[in-house]
């Protein structure tokens, strides 16, 4: 570890020396490159950089602790061993977990979909409340959330909903949402006050960037149609929705809540994009073994990972065996105990596999 660790800080001069270089300056795209390369080293260096600092001071200590006769002074010195010893341990913890391999999706930003799965009109409202969850986490985080498709019903629900989310960590931390969410709850249109479980199936992709997929225009049908909301009111009078069908995959995206075709086609690429890229992902992940996701499981869309029961007031994560009694407030957005609790979990896998 402590020789990855020495090569990274190697680097990280490296690249601070290059950021002075005036022929890097003036060319913007470049410079941004090794700008954001020397960032992303920043925190493990730093943490390096103390953890050997750390260690001269618990050297220099036990040798004055071997010449020193002042008794309050030896409680003095032993206590602040204790304390960088403590310290060192901390530092070791974290140093282990920077080093571990970095998720190549990291830096991107997220597509989401939440679709309502058995339950009928109870599931779709409940699609409903994790899209409400999602936007307030979003605005906690100072994250940019853009809706890009959805299906709403007459109650207020939705069939399906798609939307991006923008901002620092977002893939880091909203991996761990797909898969299905079930809600067991009494439903406000059930008389007789019995419980329903329902269930969500939420998908979050990896927003893809054109070079990431090659797609030929000629592989792709588009059909565009009236859009309509809720109820059959027309949108508009226009045929502004757009249909794309990718046909070797037999993917199919479609957008209607913009005014424009042109602005509905754009937004079914992007889906279409990531879509495109989440298949490629299981492709490989499904040819090389040692490649599989980790047990806490953050992409399989048929993998039950959390229920919300609302009798109980609980939600309860079952990759990491959690529950948490704050069932409204967790709906309300305060997801950030859980997604660590989950982070954590990861982290802790990885560290298994490597050590």
């Amino acid at each position: 570890m402590f020789e990855k660790l020495r090569i990274l800080e190697e680097r990280y001069e490296a690249l601070t020396n290059r950021l002075c270089d005036p022929e890097l300056i003036n060319n913007i795209q470049e410079y941004q490159k090794v700008a954001k390369e020397r960032a992303s080293l920043e925190e493990v260096v730093s943490k390096f950089r103390e953890y050997k600092k750390i260690n001269e001071e618990i050297e220099d200590t036990r040798n004055l602790l071997k010449l020193e006769t002042d008794n309050e002074f030896i409680s003095y010195l032993e206590d602040e061993l204790k304390k960088n010893i403590l310290r060192k341990e901390e530092l070791e913890n974290s140093l282990a977990i920077l080093i571990l391999p970095r998720d190549p999706y990291a830096d991107r930003n997220i597509i989401m979909e939440i679709r309502a799965g058995a339950g009928g009109e109870e599931a779709a409202l409940f699609a409903g409340d994790l899209f409400r969850m999602y936007s307030r986490y979003a605005e906690i985080k100072g994250w940019k959330l853009e809706l890009l498709s959805a299906s709403p019903t007459e109650l207020g629900g939705f069939k399906e909903v798609i939307f991006s989310v923008a901002g620092e960590g977002v893939w880091s931390e909203m991996k761990f949402e797909s898969g299905v969410h079930r809600v067991q709850r009494v439903p406000t249109t059930e008389a007789s006050g019995r419980i329903h479980t329902s269930t969500i199936t939420v998908a979050v992709l990896p927003e893809a960037e054109e070079f990431d997929v090659q797609i030929n225009p000629s592989e792709l049908r588009i059909d565009t149609y009236r859009s309509s909301g809720a109820g059959g009111q027309h949108v508009n009078k226009t045929d502004s929705a757009v249909r794309i069908t990718h046909i070797p995959t037999g993917i199919v995206v479609a957008c209607q809540d913009e005014r424009s075709q042109h602005q509905n086609k754009e937004k079914a690429m992007r889906i279409l994009r990531s879509k495109l890229l989440e298949k490629l992902q299981q492709q490989q992940d499904a040819q090389i073994a040692s490649a599989r996701r980790s047990q806490v499981g953050t992409g399989d869309r048929s993998e039950k990972i959390r229920t919300y029961n609302f009798p109980q007031s609980r939600v309860t994560d079952h990759r990491i065996n959690m529950t948490f009694h704050n069932i409204g407030g967790i709906l309300d957005g305060d997801l950030e105990d859980l997604i660590k609790a989950l982070i954590f979990s990861e982290q802790q896998e990885q560290l298994r596999k490597v050590s």
